[in-house]
């Protein structure tokens, strides 16, 4: 067991208890509750810098690893108290090759940065000795802008680019994976592709404009 950021993290093993092929949000008759706006909580009410809207680089700052585990204790505490599940998401919307370039990680670093997150949030989970099920979600970001359609990508190139993420998240005890802010669907296609190779659950979420589209035009 080691110490990292401020937070214990253990061996990022896939355990027994994982709820990668059987997860419990499908099929128990219960509520799950997510988090809401990490990154906008986190510069907002807790006065955290975030480089280029990133959380994933807080692992070496004490104080922002304390206002994670904050903010995910207040969920937890609300899932705990309704009887409901949790689904427990890692902070690596920003955690791909593109944006870890921006930030000055190289790819040794940036699937380091993806398993250390892992660990912390499966620690979490082992801290909270919950009496709830507690789903561990590696998350997934767009390659580009979430919100203003750039440069796009095929479905394969697409599934090619986050295999790199969602691959570090499968030798992990992370039990699915989601992306989020997507604004065209071959990425969609790709993510969803990159996880079922490397044998995880995935939610595929896209941006949509107020006409019901998404900032590509696409229906």
């Amino acid at each position: 067991m080691t110490r990292r950021g401020g937070m214990v993290c253990k061996s990022a093993l896939v355990t027994p208890d994982s709820y990668r092929h059987h997860l419990p949000q499908l099929s128990e008759q219960r509520p799950f509750v997510t988090d809401g706006g990490l990154e906008t909580d986190l510069i907002f009410n807790r006065g955290i810098e975030l480089p280029e809207f990133a959380a994933f680089v807080l692992l070496e700052d004490p104080e922002g690893m304390q206002a994670l585990r904050d903010y995910y204790d207040g969920f937890f505490a609300i899932a705990r108290d309704h009887g409901a599940g949790f689904i427990l998401d890692t902070p690596t919307w920003r955690a791909n090759r593109d944006w870890g370039e921006r930030l000055g990680y190289d790819r040794t670093r940036l699937a380091d940065a993806n398993r250390r997150w892992a660990e912390v949030v499966a620690e979490l989970r082992s801290a909270w000795a919950a009496d709830v099920p507690v789903v561990l979600d590696g998350m997934v970001g767009p390659r580009g802008d979430g919100y203003v359609p750039g440069e796009m990508m095929s479905a394969d190139e697409a599934a090619e680019y986050h295999a790199e993420q969602i691959g570090t998240f499968a030798d992990t005890p992370i039990d699915m994976v989601t992306v989020l802010t997507l604004n065209y669907a071959e990425e969609g296609t790709g993510v969803a592709r990159a996880a079922a190779d490397h044998g995880l659950p995935a939610v595929i979420s896209f941006t949509v404009e107020t006409d019901g589209r998404l900032p590509t035009g696409q229906d």
